[in-house]
């Protein structure tokens, strides 16, 4: 009974609205009035703040709703891990992943899930986003990751990590003063990647909010992959945009350094995303351990 209470709690938490709580759990709104009670007498404090037209979370909401994500999440991967039990799994998937994804992100993820899945093989393809998309289009390949805006109406796309691109430098290039305002970063020597990549779609979209466009900015060189950038990075004067995913290990030793952007902070998710319509069966397999592994894999 608890339990019901807690996803009653959960739902309301999630939709700041007893009506549409109701509607989704298929239940009525006083049943739904009557099981936040409850639970507010089991645990002897308010959950809810009701003083204003749209209700909000108190103190102890906050907390429950902290704790209802991690009792959930349990419950899916206990779903997960007893449902496999019931088939078999074998075959080949077909991945394409974005360049920093397949080279920063996937391995981690690839690693733990052949562990768990031996008898899946995996045939992974390297290319920027556009191509993935292309090649899901194509049916080359069974599910992408790719990074930045959505792009093909065909496909559908499921948000899977959060992601910031940073102003890298080598440390040896850093400035005395760590910030930059945006008038300086126009005049800096940038390197980018070619056009067509995740990561060059999202700063010119950020350029834009800016009212500024590639054009403002010093191009010192296009180079095709982010491999190339870092090492050209450590061997140069220059700065580039690059995923905080790509240079955890050079900033740990040392060899690149971060520079702030005065009022520029570039954020962006990181997709899996294939044809519209149900994914393929290996595919749900994988996004589903995937996600519920989250970023603990990393």
């Amino acid at each position: 009974m608890l339990d019901f209470r807690l996803k009653v709690f959960y739902t309301v938490a999630q939709t700041l609205h007893f009506n549409r709580a109701a509607e989704e759990l298929h239940i009525s709104q006083p049943a739904v009035t009557k099981h936040i009670k409850e639970l507010e007498q089991h645990y002897q404090t308010s959950l809810f703040d009701r003083s204003h037209k749209q209700i909000s979370l108190t103190k102890a909401g906050d907390i429950l709703l902290e704790h209802a994500h991690i009792i959930f999440e349990q419950y899916q991967k206990l779903d997960f891990e007893l449902n496999l039990l019931q088939n078999k799994t074998e075959g080949i998937l077909h991945i394409g992943a974005s360049t920093t994804i397949a080279q920063y992100v996937l391995p981690a993820y690839l690693a733990s899930f052949h562990q768990r899945f031996p008898d899946i093989r995996i045939e992974l393809i390297n290319a920027n986003s556009l191509l993935i998309e292309q090649s899901l289009d194509d049916k080359k390949i069974d599910l992408g990751l790719v990074e930045g805006p959505m792009h093909h109406p065909g496909l559908k796309y499921v948000a899977f990590l959060k992601d910031e691109l940073v102003l890298v430098t080598r440390t040896k290039n850093a400035p005395k003063k760590k910030t930059v305002s945006i008038r300086e970063l126009t005049a800096l020597p940038l390197l980018t990647r070619e056009n067509g990549s995740g990561t060059s779609e999202i700063i010119e979209e950020y350029l834009q909010k800016l009212d500024l466009g590639i054009k403002d900015l010093n191009i010192h060189m296009q180079l095709g992959s982010t491999e190339s950038i870092k090492n050209y990075l450590l061997h140069s004067d220059t700065f580039a945009f690059l995923s905080v995913y790509s240079i955890t290990r050079d900033l740990a030793d040392d060899r690149l350094t971060i520079v702030d952007i005065d009022g520029m902070e570039i954020n962006r998710r990181l997709s899996f995303v294939y044809r519209q319509g149900q994914p393929s069966p290996l595919s749900a397999l994988f996004m589903r351990f995937a996600l519920l592994k989250g970023s603990s894999v990393l």
